[in-house]
């Protein structure tokens, strides 16, 4: 079960979800080794799904390449599938995809959101569905840059204008549009459980 962990301004790991996929925009490859290179410039240890492949694997490389920490949490089958990362300082093999889950979130004190498929909304929606039942408190920050995400902010604002959830939960996560407004976004974030969500008894 999830648990809150104790505020801080600077995170000392991050989960990153991101597509095994590298997508058709080119800087969208570009964004993740970026981001690979600022986590590692700035001491936070990677902590992500495990593979070598696609932003993944990008986003893997490039801290290691900077002498940064990275810590993969894989599956038995994705390694089996030669989906896995050779080098990282750190691999967890796990049974299940639950597993894998719980584990990238119980070792980050927050999430980054690259573009991704399914499996990256997945992961992305669960850490953000616990945050609104005030399971946790970890800040949560979508980097638009190119704007891919567009349409998921649209969605979660529409879910909050339909009545499905508060206006407040809309707070629990922040788009940015590039890099440099990550550490910023999970510096501002709110940190207060917030607003219990709302039953409509029948």
């Amino acid at each position: 079960m999830p648990e809150s962990s104790p505020p801080s301004s600077r995170p000392a790991s991050l989960c990153v979800f991101c597509g095994a996929r590298f997508g058709t925009d080119p800087t969208t490859r570009e964004t993740a080794v970026a981001l690979g290179r600022m986590l590692a410039d700035q001491a936070i240890t990677l902590v992500y799904g495990g593979g070598g492949v696609g932003l993944m694997g990008l986003v893997a490389n490039a801290a290691l390449d900077r002498g940064g920490k990275v810590v993969g949490i894989i599956p038995r089958f994705l390694l089996e599938r030669e989906a896995g990362h050779p080098a990282l300082t750190e691999t967890a093999v796990v049974d299940t995809m639950h597993e894998r889950k719980l584990q990238m979130f119980e070792r980050s004190d927050g999430f980054v959101v690259l573009p991704g498929g399914l499996g990256t909304l997945e992961e992305l929606f669960e850490v953000l569905s616990w945050r609104t039942l005030g399971l946790h408190t970890k800040p949560i920050v979508i980097i638009d840059q190119g704007g891919y995400w567009k349409p998921l902010a649209a969605l979660l604002q529409n879910v909050v204008e339909g009545g499905f959830a508060e206006r407040t939960h809309l707070d629990h996560v922040a788009f940015v549009d590039s890099i440099e407004g990550v550490l910023p976004a999970i510096a501002a974030m709110p940190r207060s459980v917030g607003l219990a969500k709302r039953l409509d008894r029948v």
